[in-house]
């Protein structure tokens, strides 16, 4: 496997942005990692979010991401989109459209094995970055063939309410966070929207540790794929929101959504 570490510029965003990338590399003497795990000429990708109160090193930083990578043969892209709540913001910054458009096309171009067919795209995800992934998942399910949702920030009216000095209001632009139910950031409404439209929806896996302070965003929204009838994975297991769950459980997740 190859890993870098990029900067790149963004037009969504109006700067330059920190990116990490995992790419499959075929190395014959590589030493413990699984050097034949892709030889093929396209590979697929897993997009990984990091939370409100990290930055794109973190997955490599406190799991073993790369390995688990290496040992299918998928690309990780790991992006940093400091605490935007994944959203295109009210001051002008789109993170959302950077996310699901401009970074998967920059990639692209760089990487030609990236494939960009549905089947080959998953995007994942903790705490805020299981709520972005689910945005992404249930806006453009077009484009993602799996979601992976660890500790998942989900109920995005009762995170705004409880962030402090402004802060989401400065971001999604609202006078009270009741606005953002139905809209564009309601992951709630975005399942509805999708299951009403009859859209193909992603394999979804969800994990969350029942001693986990946002809990009942996880089972807010394994409720609705129940009561809507969405096939999905909903683990609950012990555990609190800590890398040594999200390292194991990130696995589980990896091994749903490609069915193995």
């Amino acid at each position: 496997m190859a890993f870098m570490e990029m900067k790149i510029y963004s037009d969504a965003l109006g700067h330059g942005v920190g990116v990490n990338v995992v790419i499959p590399q075929h190395g014959e003497t590589m030493i413990g990692m699984n050097s034949e795990a892709n030889d093929e000429p396209t590979y697929k990708t897993l997009w990984l979010l990091h939370g409100l109160s990290d930055d794109h090193t973190i997955w490599s930083r406190h799991t073993s991401i790369e390995r688990y990578a290496s040992e299918i043969g998928f690309a990780v892209v790991m992006p940093c989109v400091d605490r935007s709540w994944y959203a295109d913001t009210a001051y002008g910054a789109k993170y959302f459209t950077f996310i699901t458009e401009e970074l998967p096309a920059i990639l692209r171009k760089m990487f030609r094995g990236m494939s960009a067919k549905r089947e080959d795209n998953f995007i994942g995800g903790l705490s805020m970055g299981g709520y972005g992934a689910m945005k992404a998942a249930f806006t453009c399910p077009e484009r993602y063939f799996g979601c992976i949702g660890l500790s998942g920030a989900y109920d995005i009216v009762d995170m705004a309410t409880n962030l402090v000095n402004d802060e989401a209001k400065f971001i999604f632009g609202y006078n009270d966070p009741s606005e953002l139910n139905g809209s564009c950031n309601d992951v709630f409404h975005l399942v509805k929207c999708a299951v009403e439209a009859g859209k193909e929806l992603p394999r979804t896996y969800m994990w969350c540790g029942d001693s986990d302070f946002i809990r009942s965003s996880s089972e807010k929204l394994h409720k609705l794929f129940c009561d809507l009838g969405v096939e999905h994975i909903y683990d609950v297991t012990a555990g609190n929101h800590c890398w040594c769950y999200w390292d194991t459980f990130v696995q589980c997740g990896i091994n749903y959504v490609l069915g193995r």
